[in-house]
C-alpha cells in the first residue's frame, strides 16, 4: 500500500471554488453563508429546516461551457467541473496524458433532481411522454460516465453509493486500481445535489439540524454541533470534490495514501445506525496493522462526525474503541463548514494532510459526556505527518482512509 499519491485536488461548494477557498473556509472561524431551500413546492412540513449550504451555479461556468452543461444533470456538471480542476492543479493542463485513466465516483442519491423530473413525467403524462435526455441522466453513474468523456478517461469507470462512507470507499478502489497497475492514475471522488425534494426527505427521516432559538430568528439556529451533548442533526449540502491519484511524477503532491479500508456493521439497519462501534474498531486497527501504521504515529484525526445524534456516536464510539486507553490526537471535524454530502469533507482531508489550518469548531460548545471526545478549538497544531480520515454511514458502512504528508 504505498507509492500512491494525491497530485490534483478540485472542489465545489458552499464555500467556493477550488482548494484555496475551502482552505478559506476551514480556517475561519465563521462557516459559509447558507441559502434558503425553495419551498414553494409545499414538500417541507411548516416547522422543517429551511436552510443548506448550496453552491452558486455561477461557480461552474468557467468549467463546464453553457452549451456542454445543457447536456448534463446538476451533479453531472459538478463532477466534469472538479475533475478539470484536479486534472489542472496536477499539472495536466492541456488534459492528461493518455487515455487509461480510471474514475471512481461515489454518490449518496445520484441525480436526484433528474429522477424526480422524469418520474413526474411518467406518472403525471404517462410512460411515453418520458425524456431521453432526463432518462440517461436519473442514473447515478452518469456522472462518472459524463468525466470519462470529458476528460477522455477510457479506464476502468465505478460507481460507488455507499452513502456518507461513500467519498473514501471511492477513493480505497481507486488507489487499489492504480496500485495494482490496472490504470496509471485514476479520478476518484464523490458529488451529490440537494433538491427540495430530497432536503424535506431527510428532515422527515429526523437527520437535519433543526432550528432551537426564538421564533422571530428562524435563520440562526439551524447548527450543525458534531459531537456536542445538544447536537440535533446535520446541516446538507451539495457539490464536489474529486482526486487524481498517481504513481509518483514530477509534480508536487498533496498527500500520499498510505492506507485504506472498509468495514460493516450488521446491527444497523436498512436506513439507520447500528451498535457495532467495536467490531468496526477492530477492523480499523488491522487495516492500520496490515500496513504498519502504529496507532502512536498517527498525529491528527479527520472524522466524519456531522452533528446527527446517532452517527456521532457510532463515530465516536470507534474512535474511542480503537485507541482504548491512549489519548486521542487532534479530531477535527470539517462537516461543521461543509454539510453533509457534496464532497467538502474529502477536500477537507486532504488539506488537513497537507498541513491547512482549522479554525475552531463550529457550532461546538459543549461536550457529550458519553462520547469524551472534544473536537479542534482552532488553537495551532503542528504540521501533520499522518492523518486518519473515518467515516460511518446509514446502512452499517463504514470507511477509512491515512494520508500522510507529501
Amino acid at each position: 500500500m504505498t507509492g500512491i499519491y494525491i497530485t490534483g485536488l478540485g472542489t465545489i461548494g458552499a464555500y467556493g471554488s477550488g482548494a484555496e477557498s475551502l482552505r478559506q473556509a476551514l480556517a475561519s472561524s465563521e462557516p459559509p453563508a447558507l441559502s434558503d431551500i425553495d419551498r414553494s413546492d409545499g414538500y417541507h412540513l411548516a416547522q422543517a429546516p429551511r436552510r443548506a449550504y448550496l453552491l452558486d451555479p455561477a461557480l461552474l461556468r468557467e468549467w463546464v461551457p453553457p452549451g456542454e452543461a445543457r447536456r448534463m444533470s446538476p451533479p453531472s456538471r459538478f463532477a466534469v467541473a472538479t475533475a478539470r480542476m484536479a486534472s489542472r492543479c496536477a499539472g495536466w493542463s492541456e488534459g492528461l496524458p493518455d487515455e487509461q485513466t480510471g474514475v471512481v465516483v461515489s454518490t449518496a442519491f445520484g441525480p436526484a433532481s433528474y429522477s424526480e423530473g422524469l418520474l413526474k413525467q411518467i406518472l403525471l403524462e404517462g410512460p411515453e411522454s418520458a425524456s431521453p435526455i432526463l432518462f440517461m441522466e436519473s442514473v447515478a453513474n452518469a456522472p462518472a460516465a459524463q468525466i470519462a468523456i470529458a476528460c477522455r478517461a477510457r479506464g476502468p469507470s465505478v460507481t460507488i453509493c455507499q452513502r456518507e462512507a461513500g467519498a473514501l470507499l471511492a477513493v480505497g478502489h481507486a488507489a487499489a486500481d492504480v496500485a495494482a497497475g490496472r490504470v496509471p492514475r485514476a479520478l476518484a471522488g464523490t458529488l451529490d445535489e440537494m433538491t427540495p425534494l430530497l432536503h424535506s426527505l431527510l428532515d422527515r427521516f429526523g437527520a437535519l439540524a433543526r432550528n432551537s432559538g426564538p421564533d422571530d430568528f428562524p435563520h440562526r439556529k439551524e447548527i450543525a454541533r458534531p459531537l456536542d451533548r445538544r447536537r440535533s442533526g446535520y446541516l446538507a449540502s451539495n457539490g464536489a470534490t474529486m482526486l487524481l491519484l498517481e504513481a509518483r511524477r514530477g509534480a508536487s503532491p498533496l498527500a500520499r495514501v498510505a492506507a485504506w479500508g472498509s468495514a460493516f456493521d450488521p446491527s444497523a439497519p436498512a436506513v439507520g445506525w447500528g451498535t457495532g462501534s467495536a467490531s468496526l474498531a477492530r477492523s480499523l486497527r488491522r487495516t492500520l496493522e496490515r500496513a504498519g501504521i502504529p496507532l502512536e504515529r498517527i498525529d491528527r484525526i479527520v472524522t466524519g462526525a456531522s452533528g446527527s445524534r446517532p452517527g456521532d456516536r457510532v463515530e465516536a464510539l470507534l474512535l474511542k474503541n480503537a485507541w482504548g486507553d491512549m489519548p486521542l490526537p487532534p479530531v477535527l471535524a470539517p462537516k461543521s463548514v461543509t454539510g453533509e454530502y457534496g464532497g467538502g469533507f474529502l477536500g477537507a482531508a486532504v488539506l488537513a494532510a497537507g498541513g491547512a489550518p482549522f479554525g475552531p469548531t463550529a457550532g461546538f460548545e459543549e461536550a457529550d459526556p458519553e462520547l469524551g471526545i472534544v473536537p479542534h478549538d482552532g488553537s495551532p497544531l503542528p504540521p501533520p505527518s499522518t492523518v486518519l480520515v473515518t467515516s460511518v454511514a446509514t446502512g452499517g458502512a463504514a470507511s477509512w482512509l491515512v494520508l500522510e504528508a507529501p
